[in-house]
């Protein structure tokens, strides 16, 4: 929910959509379509779960609260199963890889590994065929997925890819943090090739208003509307992710 409006509304806990239901239109996609930029999320079904053809999702399906966008009213229609702009804009993983060959991907993408795959605590079962360790595991399923988004025609004519953890360790010395993040892209600085960081102060808001920037879209949303809230803006070459996108260094 940060990620996709800049606040939890007040949500500390995992939970699904209905639980709350939001109504307001002041979060990321619905100011997409606005602007008339496409948006899909991708999500991969739970180990053993079904595919899903309904949407908003449950936890039937996924942790759905990896899904902020499913959690507002005019994404998930009321919370009806059959919701045309829910269906349309929230997809079954391995539709993402038939999307990228025939270049019919959205201009913003929000991908959700399923449990088994993005690293979390504890988590089983899983795949017997797959290691029993949780990082090791999501370590892998990276090393497999992402070379898919890296050598398609949209990432190398401009994309840019953010690895994010949504929370720090459970308990222990990082359970405030730090949050991982990985940034890579052409228009980053060291070309996606070579390692660059920072000890600049970041959290869900600073990646949220550089998307904003990125694509142009107003009025900066909850958190990433405070001025103390830092973009992303030193991690891309010239004035990328600053507001200045139409620059030769900056074109999609």
């Amino acid at each position: 929910m940060w990620l996709e409006a800049g606040s939890n509304f007040g949500v500390l806990e995992d939970t699904q959509p209905g639980q709350p239901q939001l109504f307001t239109h002041e979060h990321l996609v619905r100011l997409l379509e606005d602007a008339g930029i496409s948006w899909t999320a991708y999500a991969e079904p739970d180990f053993g779960s079904p595919v899903f053809d309904v949407c908003p999702l449950d936890f039937t399906y996924l942790d759905v609260e990896h899904l902020g966008f499913v959690f507002f009213n005019d994404v998930n229609e009321g919370l009806n199963p059959q919701s045309v702009e829910c269906i349309a804009h929230v997809r079954p993983y391995y539709q993402l890889p038939t999307d990228l060959a025939n270049h019919t991907s959205a201009r913003y993408n929000f991908i959700t590994p399923n449990l088994c795959h993005d690293g979390h605590e504890g988590v089983s079962p899983c795949d017997a065929l797959e290691s029993t360790d949780n990082t090791l595991r999501s370590d892998t399923w990276l090393k497999q997925n992402v070379p898919l988004i890296l050598e398609s025609a949209e990432y190398q004519e401009g994309g840019a890819l953010f690895i994010i953890w949504d929370e720090a360790e459970d308990d222990g010395k990082f359970s405030d943090g730090p949050i991982g993040m990985f940034l890579l892209s052409r228009f980053a600085k060291g070309g996606g090739k070579k390692a660059y960081s920072n000890s600049i102060h970041y959290d869900h808001s600073s990646t949220l208003k550089t998307l904003q920037e990125i694509f142009g879209v107003e009025p900066l949303l909850g958190a990433a509307a405070d001025p103390k809230t830092k973009d992303l803006s030193d991690f891309f070459k010239g004035n990328c992710g600053n507001g200045n996108d139409n620059s030769e260094d900056c074109r999609e």
